[in-house]
């Protein structure tokens, strides 16, 4: 049976700066951190010429996020305007219970909002975009709403 969401994973051009910003700015925990060569199990699973990389998972509470620095002279830059429309993951959201003081470390370490917060407590959201373009949506945690986690383990 499925349980639910264990992490997204992000590619980023630079593992120092996604660690900069997901750890030290935003408090995630680095509870793996590797680099390896390209593989032929790797490069077939993620379907790809060439899959060298450095991976990091990092959790915070019940959640990880993944992130990828891939290596190679080859690797493609993001597109950090890519439309939330376009087919694929539109963004991750974080929850937050102390909003201001979220939303503000957020700006603080770089992510540019698209507009002020929306909807009035407990159900504010705003949507930006983290160093690297991906699209980050912080949310009011509402442990009322009926899509609320349990954040407590």
């Amino acid at each position: 049976m499925i349980l639910g969401v264990h992490h997204p994973a992000i590619s980023v051009p630079s593992m120092d700066e996604a660690l900069a910003f997901y750890r030290d700015k935003l408090g995630f925990e680095v509870v793996m951190d590797i680099e390896l060569p390209s593989m032929d199990m790797m490069t077939r699973a993620m379907d790809l010429e060439e899959a060298g990389y450095k991976v990091a998972m990092l959790r915070k509470g019940n959640s990880c996020i993944e992130v990828f620095e891939f290596t190679g002279d080859d690797v493609p830059a993001g597109d950090e305007k890519r439309p939330v429309n376009k087919h694929g993951i539109t963004h991750i959201c974080l929850a937050a219970d102390e909003y201001e003081k979220d939303y503000e470390t957020l700006r603080e370490a770089g992510v540019v909002f698209n507009t002020e917060p929306n909807g009035e407590a407990p159900g504010r959201w705003v949507y930006g975009r983290d160093p690297f373009g991906n699209v980050i949506e912080l949310l009011e945690h509402n442990p009322d709403s009926p899509s609320a986690v349990d954040f407590s383990s």
